[in-house]
Order: structure tokens, then sequence, then C-alpha cells
């Protein structure tokens, strides 16, 4: 893990958010805590957290503005949001915003201290690759950087490894639990399903890739090579 990381917790709750503080500080680690979306606008837009945790419901307005400023002011930070609702709908609606995770309360801190850890890996530079051209596609995994046709395209770290790992396996079907164990869970939490079929599309319309990146209906998806 990365030394001298910043947290950003928005929790208006105060015993939560001194627990979530508790929990999740260690010594790489330094922790924020925010009680409104007023104040985490300032921490978040003046500094470069290392990830955003956030509730939803708030005293002044709604976590998931928030999430929206962020994406598209295209910052790519992490950012799991906490919340009470727990409905289809409402973790639809924050994953497409662009949340990279959804945590529903009541939860237990080992989880969310696991699910946290995931997405500081996640966020980590991925191996040193090669330049991949497909088409008008360049695809730079040192660097992170995505282009269509010379036109730079800002991806979330999660979109960021979904392409990598459907590129770097070009013509072969990943399985939809392969790719939500190795996107969210590595195998130690679920994570409602509806998460990648957002993903994809989000990484489909993004990078207006229809024809490229292929649902298998029953197994997964691929992106296809160029002869098929």
């Amino acid at each position: 893990m990365r030394n001298n990381i910043q947290i950003v917790i928005v929790e208006d709750d105060k015993d939560l958010g001194a627990g979530l503080c508790k929990a999740l500080k260690d010594d790489s680690r330094s922790i924020v805590s925010c009680e409104d979306l007023k104040s985490a606008r300032e921490q978040i837009f003046l500094t470069k957290p290392a990830l955003i945790l956030l509730d939803i419901n708030l005293p002044d307005g709604n976590g998931l503005d928030l999430v929206r400023e962020i994406r598209e002011k295209k910052l790519s930070y992490p950012v799991i949001l906490l919340s009470a609702n727990d409905t289809d709908s409402d973790i639809v609606k924050g994953l497409e915003l662009g949340a990279d995770d959804y945590v529903t309360k009541p939860f237990s801190l080992s989880v969310l201290r696991a699910r946290v850890n995931t997405q500081l890996r996640k966020s980590e530079p991925l191996a040193v690759g090669e330049v991949v051209t497909i088409g008008g596609y360049s695809f730079d995994f040192a660097r992170m950087i995505f282009s269509i046709d010379g036109e730079e395209v800002s991806l979330s770290k999660t979109e960021q490894r979904l392409i990598k790992m459907l590129v770097s396996n070009r013509g072969i079907t990943l399985s939809r639990d392969d790719l939500i164990d190795r996107l969210w869970t590595d195998g130690a939490e679920y994570v409602d399903e509806n998460a990648l079929s957002v993903a994809i599309k989000r990484l489909r319309d993004k990078l207006k890739a229809k024809d490229y990146i292929k649902t298998v209906y029953g197994l997964g998806y691929m992106w296809v090579k160029d002869d098929e």
C-alpha cells in the first residue's frame, strides 16, 4: 500500500464518523472527516484524496450530487457510498453516476475495511505494459491514458481495470463471476451483479465500443478480435 495517503470520510452522524476514522486509520493513512457537502467539497477539490467514503443523505444535500461533480471534473478518486437506501434503483443510480462501490447501513466495520483496502489496491499503478492500439483506440496501460481517434477519454479506476482485463484477453469470454471477483471483491465480500452490468454499459458508452465489447449471453463478456 502507498504511504501517506488521505481518506476523506463524509458522514453527518458524529458517532459513526468517529468510529469510521478509528477503524480506517493506520500509520500509512491520514483521515479527514467532514459532516456536510460544503466542507467535503473544500477538502476534496483542494487536495488529492486516495479514497472518498461518502454518505448519501447529508444535512445540506445529496451525496450523489457530489459524485456527479467529481466525475464531471474528470477526477478518478475511488468513491464508496454509504447509505441506508438498499433498493436496486438507489444502488444502480449511485454506480451509474460513477461510484466505485456501495455499502448499505448497518454494516460490519471489518467488511468496510476490506472494501476500502480493495479500492486502494485498485488505485495503485498497474504493472507497466505496452500501448495497445486497436483501430482508432489507443490504450496506454502504463500511464492509464485512453483515447479514441486521438481524443482522450476519462475512465474511473474500475473502468480502467475492466478495459485492461477485456483488452488483455481479446477474443476470450470472461465470466461474470470472474470479472466481479477481480474488479470488486477479491473473493472477500458480496457485490450486487448490477454493478458489473452498469460498469460494462458505462464503458461501452464512453468508448463507443458496442461493436467491440460483446455480451456472451449466459456466460459473460469479451473484447472481440478484429477478425471476428
